[in-house]
C-alpha cells in the first residue's frame, strides 16, 4: 500500500488531530483551575496584597482559554508531522510542561504555596521553551504558536513573585480572620 497522501487527506489528518487535542488540553486546563479553586473568589486568594500590575480577574480566564486552545492546535501540528526528527522529544516535552502547568493552580491555589508555585512557574517557563524550540525546529508554525503561551508564563511568574513579596505570611494567612482556637 503506497505512503502518499493527497493534500485534502492531509488536512483531514490534521484536523482528527485537533479535534483530538484541543479540546482535551482545553478541558485540562478549566479541570486543574476549577478543582483547584483558582482565580478570584477563592478566600484565600481575595485575601492577598496584589500587585498594581495584576489585570482584573476575567483576563486570567480568557487568556488562559485562549492559551489552552493555541497549544492544543500547536501539538496537533507536531502529532500530525510523522517521521519528523525529534518528533516523539517533542511530544514527551509538551506532556511534560502541561503537566507541570496543570499542578501550579493546585499548589499556589489549593495548597497556598507561593513560593513553591515560583519555582514551579520558573522551571515551567525553561520547559515550555525548550518545548517551543522543538516544535519550531519541527514546524516552524507550532513553535510560533507556543510563543504566547512562553509570554504569559514570563508574566505570570513576574505576578507570583510580586505577590510572594508582598505577602510574606501568605501560606498561613487564614481568610476572613478564621482561627484554630476555640471559643468557648
Amino acid at each position: 500500500m503506497g505512503e502518499i497522501a493527497s493534500p485534502s487527506q492531509l488536512r483531514m489528518s490534521f484536523f482528527r488531530w485537533a479535534l483530538f487535542t484541543v479540546p482535551l488540553v482545553l478541558l485540562l486546563g478549566i479541570a486543574s483551575g476549577r478543582l483547584s479553586g483558582s482565580g478570584y473568589g477563592n478566600p484565600w486568594f481575595d485575601a492577598l496584597v496584589k500587585p498594581g500590575i495584576m489585570p482584573p480577574g476575567w483576563t486570567f480566564g480568557f487568556a488562559w482559554a485562549v492559551l489552552y486552545v493555541v497549544m492544543g492546535v500547536a501539538f496537533a501540528i507536531i502529532l500530525h508531522a510523522r517521521r519528523a526528527r525529534g518528533r516523539a522529544t517533542a511530544i514527551a516535552l509538551f506532556i511534560v510542561q502541561l503537566a507541570l502547568n496543570l499542578v501550579w493552580s493546585p499548589v499556589f491555589f489549593a495548597a497556598h504555596r507561593v513560593e513553591a508555585a515560583l519555582w514551579l512557574a520558573l522551571a515551567l517557563i525553561i520547559l515550555a521553551a525548550h518545548t517551543t524550540v522543538v516544535f519550531a525546529r519541527i514546524r516552524l508554525g507550532a513553535g510560533l504558536l507556543m510563543l504566547p503561551y512562553v509570554a504569559w508564563l514570563v508574566f505570570a511568574a513576574l505576578l507570583v513573585f510580586e505577590i510572594n513579596r508582598l505577602n510574606p505570611d501568605a501560606e498561613t494567612l487564614a481568610p476572613g480572620g478564621a482561627s484554630t482556637q476555640i471559643a468557648l
